[in-house]
């Protein structure tokens, strides 16, 4: 804890509102789409409005980090993050007039100078990644940077051709539109996320998150595992709209997780359960969180295509936690709930429903009728401001809006640190072609095979994602990996989703599972233990990429690759439903009755084999798990008779 008097505690909260606010309005200005009787305000200038962004992601940084105390250390520390600050802003001058110059003259030579303010600014940048985002990210960005440098004395096929420091550093890093810090993907960003990451912190800022949970415990109350169903729903809502497993999970789980331990779960299950819950919130459409909406602008497909293509891998997860918690469930002979033991619903909380369905189905509606995704979103952000005031607490106390409204330009400033940082990783590896060179390495340990490249590049995945935000996660994976899969027959669709999965999952698998060590902190299980819960619960998000990658029938969309047909899809569908029922029994070791070790190994075995795209494997496979189930269910009924 900090020793912050209360009103300087305050002046950092109502500083850090007023920038989050001012910048939160100018990301909504900046996505007001072009009516015929309304002229577009955006989009602004790259060159000017790249570098103010930065800028006012640093300044929400530096107040965000700093602690304004009478304390010497503290004050050391926020001196030098104050120093940080104004050399960083001059680094952002510096791009807007040298790339101004650029463009007006066509001509501009670099000096050591330029070559030393930009290693300076990437420092700053990792710098308050590492303070705000851990340890993993800011270190892939350091040793982005050392590789950038000194990569031409590594051996092999991983040493490139070397660097020119005056010319190359400023150019490649710094100064590049494309790939550097400034560039693609900063664009896409702040043009694509901004407006959906304000309209997430205003939805779970009046209101309807709550209700939500209410309304998902009385529709799970007939089920045995109720609270655990509940969760499971609320967080696969939920999760859409705040588009963080660890925020998803702290929202949440505060209430679910009491909750379902009270039916008797053990801790470290009901921390399992919140945890891949919340994590399949970045999967499920229609928001998905950051990650796809860049995927979409970074393949240059609508955003429709990544919400259709998203609808039956995301149903199949959850289909896969509620089957696992009904076999939990069974094997620890909980029963269904009393009525009494969930808080009633009143009038208010269908109201504040409204809230939530309204503003996500504008988002759909819009994309349908051919608004940009960030349109769609300005568009279901104003009437969801104006519909906020449906709840009378909105009413008292109006500002809780326009706190909500500033909490999503703290966000976006907060994220603006970690993809600065991707954009440093994407620039090296723009300059070095290290993905290339990977791709080479990993088809030739693969001799053309893709299941080999595909276990590769999803061990790679999670190792990468460990600790990281989602978005950075996926950026960073896919820029690596990406080209290795293309190259290997998938389209790029397929593989952005295989890796966007993986990125995902990294959130609940040891040893790093942050979504996980954020449920055991409330479910008093252990950090490990609840990761490895939620591994187990959510085993099927690592058996889906590969049925996609294998069956790209399942992704509907014709950019998914292949021939899409109804028989295929259908037997596809069956499969996946025996896949689903084969890991959850496998999982949990429950059926009708507890399963020998064996069993489990053959379901496990069955399971996997349908994922094949040969029919005669996968038929075979089916054909087994039925065989599987019917001898457990006979074997069960003559224990009965017998007892």
């Amino acid at each position: 804890m900090t020793s912050e008097n209360d009103n300087s505690l305050s002046l950092k909260q109502l500083a850090l509102l007023f920038i989050g606010f001012i910048f939160a309005l100018l990301g909504y200005l900046n996505a007001v789409p072009d009516f015929k009787w309304l002229p577009s305000i955006g989009v602004i200038r790259a060159v000017d409005l790249h570098p103010t962004v930065l800028a006012a992601g640093l300044g929400i940084s530096f107040l965000f980090i700093s602690r304004f105390t009478r304390r010497p250390s503290d004050i050391a520390i926020t001196c030098f993050n104050a120093v940080l600050v104004i050399i960083g802003f001059y680094a952002l001058w510096s791009f807007n007039v040298e790339v101004t110059v650029v463009e007006e003259v066509g001509l501009f030579f670099f000096d050591e100078f330029h070559a030393w303010m930009t290693i300076i600014a990437c420092v700053i940048i990792l710098y308050f990644c590492w303070r705000i985002w851990g340890i993993p990210l800011a270190t892939v960005g350091g040793l982005a940077m050392l590789y950038f440098f000194f990569g031409e004395h590594l051996p092999g096929i991983f040493g490139h051709a070397g660097m020119d420091f005056t010319q190359d550093t400023p150019a490649e890093l710094w100064y590049n539109t494309g790939d550097g810090v400034m560039g693609n993907i900063l664009a896409i960003l702040i043009n694509t996320v901004f407006p959906f990451i304000i309209m997430g912190a205003v939805l779970e800022g009046t209101g309807g998150g709550g209700s939500m949970i209410k309304l998902s415990f009385h529709a799970m109350r007939r089920f045995r595992g109720g609270p655990a169903h509940a969760a499971i729903l609320a967080s696969s809502l939920f999760g859409t709209i705040s588009g963080s497993a660890v925020s998803n999970v702290v929202g949440t789980g505060v209430i679910t997780i009491p909750m379902i331990k009270r039916r008797g779960f053990r801790p470290a299950f009901a921390g399992g359960v919140e945890a891949t819950a919340s994590t399949g919130g970045q999967i499920m459409p229609p928001i998905m969180g950051a990650a796809a909406l860049v995927m979409a602008d970074f393949i240059s497909v609508d955003y429709l295509v990544i919400i259709i293509a998203a609808i039956v891998p995301a149903l199949a997860y959850y289909a896969s936690l509620f089957t696992t918690v009904i076999f939990e469930s069974r094997s620890l002979g909980v029963e269904t709930g009393k009525d009494e033991e969930i808080e009633p619903i009143n009038m208010q909380d269908w109201i504040n429903l409204i809230l939530v369905v309204v503003p996500i189905s504008i988002v759909v509606i819009a994309l349908i009728a051919g608004f940009s995704a960030a349109g769609s979103a300005m568009i279901a952000l104003t009437c969801l401001l104006f519909l906020s005031f449906l709840n009378p607490e909105m009413r008292k106390q109006p500002m809780k809006v326009v706190k909500s409204f500033a909490k999503g330009g703290i966000t976006f400033g907060r994220l603006l640190m970690a993809i600065s940082t991707v954009g440093i990783i994407i620039a090296v590896l723009g300059a070095t072609g290290l993905p290339l060179e990977f791709a080479k390495v990993i088809n030739s340990s693969a001799v053309n095979n893709l299941l080999i490249a595909l276990i590769f590049a999803s061990m790679a995945a999670l190792v990468l994602g460990m600790g990281m935000p989602t978005l950075p996660a996926y950026l960073t994976i896919v820029i690596i990996l990406g080209p290795s899969l293309t190259s290997l027959g998938l389209s790029d669709l397929t593989a952005h989703f295989f890796v966007f999965y993986f990125g995902v999952a990294s959130a609940i698998t040891p040893p790093v599972a942050m979504a996980a060590f954020a449920a055991a902190s409330i479910s008093g299980g252990g950090p490990i233990g609840t990761a490895v819960q939620a591994t187990r619960i959510g085993i099927v998000i690592f058996a889906v990429p590969f049925l996609f990658a294998f069956n790209p029938v399942m992704l509907i969309v014709p950019e998914a690759g292949g021939e899409w047909s109804l028989s295929a899809f259908l037997y596809l569908i069956v499969r996946l439903a025996a896949l689903i029922y084969m890991l959850a029994t496998a999982t949990s070791r429950f059926d009708h009755s507890r399963m020998q070790i064996w069993e489990v190994a053959l379901r496990v075995l069955a399971g996997l084999a349908l994922i094949h795209p040969d029919i005669l494997i996968s038929g075979s496979a089916l054909a087994v798990s039925a065989g599987l189930v019917v001898a457990h269910h006979l074997i069960h009924s003559r224990l009965q008779r017998a007892s």
